[in-house]
């Protein structure tokens, strides 16, 4: 991989992930549009980084041309998937609560496919129950409000999210454009 391709997926990954990276989201899902080894790549190189600030990338799923990167913070995942309205989400669709996360991603990525998201997906991107459900019932159409996610319940909380969310990312982009490198720009 080169410099320039290592700087290109730095910045896909702050813009895509901005508030996971900087602690205030569980996890985040990316597409990229590289190449499976360049990707594989880049994780392997990025492991120890992205695991020293307490996070965990892997590759969740290779449909066509994309390549779908799932990143977690594992004590914030954990803690979210807990929570005993998100644990009954799941169960509908087959995890149980003594399922390690480890399982439980195993199970979300066998349960994906090309063009395709299983409903529970934002369960493990940290989306509120009901807005979930909302999505599920109404088919994704007649949303409140569509931002980071669409909207079906409160979305004044949801506009206050959206907005910390965009915050983190012009935080980040502020310091990778004043020379920092990724993950100095996150500590």
């Amino acid at each position: 991989m080169s410099e320039a391709e290592r700087i290109q997926l730095d910045s896909d990954l702050a813009f895509h992930s901005a508030p996971t990276l900087m602690g205030v989201k569980c996890a985040s899902l990316i597409s990229f549009g590289r190449s499976e080894r360049t990707i594989a790549e880049y994780l392997q190189l990025s492991a120890a980084k992205l695991s020293a600030r307490g996070l965990t990338a892997l590759q969740l799923c290779r449909c066509r041309e994309r390549t779908l990167v799932y990143i977690y913070n594992e004590k914030m995942l954990s803690a979210w998937l807990d929570m005993p309205q998100v644990r009954e989400l799941l169960a509908e669709y087959g995890y149980t609560p003594d399922m390690s996360i480890g399982e439980k991603l195993l199970r979300l990525s066998d349960r994906m496919s090309c063009g395709s998201f299983p409903h529970e997906i934002g369960a493990f991107l940290g989306y509120p129950v009901g807005d979930i459900r909302g999505f599920i019932s109404n088919g994704g159409k007649n949303c409140l409000l569509c931002g980071y996610w669409k909207v079906y319940g409160n979305a004044e909380k949801a506009r206050q999210t959206f907005r910390t969310y965009d915050r983190c990312r012009d935080i980040l982009f502020d310091r990778l454009n004043h020379g920092l490198d990724l993950f100095q720009a996150v500590k």
